[in-house]
């Protein structure tokens, strides 16, 4: 009997046993049975930084972003007023450069920039800032 409590009963073992007069009890335990816990993907390494984190009214400045190579790259600018979304690459060494140009932003306001890269079913996200000025 006390063999029968550490095997895993399958239905043709019941059988068997059932049919060579052996009694059997099933317990259910579903620790003894569960499938291994998926294990969550790494996560993407992400870091980003801008060219000029202070630039002018009217000019542009980049958002550089360091990933795994190929990721699919977006980045979202959070104005005091609106958000802009903006998408890219990181090529083979895992580099991607994102224009963002600067209109009438609000002087002195820190824009912070979200960054998301995904690639397969892994992802990762950072951020960076930059303060425009007249």
């Amino acid at each position: 009997m006390e063999r029968l409590r550490s095997l895993v009963a399958t239905p043709l073992a019941v059988a068997a046993l059932v049919a060579a007069g052996g009694a059997v009890t099933v317990t259910t335990a579903s620790s003894a049975v569960a499938a291994p816990a998926a294990r969550a993907a790494a996560a993407l390494p992400c870091q980003a930084s801008m060219s000029n984190s202070h630039p002018r009214d009217y000019t542009t400045t980049d958002v550089r972003v360091h990933t795994t190579g190929d990721a699919s790259v977006t980045t979202i600018a959070h104005y005091k007023t609106t958000n802009h979304r903006k998408t890219g690459t990181a090529g083979v060494r895992g580099n991607a450069t994102i224009a963002y140009y600067i209109s009438g932003a609000t002087p002195g306001y820190r824009v912070v920039v979200s960054v998301r890269v995904v690639r397969g079913a892994r992802s990762g996200s950072c951020s960076t800032w930059f303060t425009p000025h007249r």
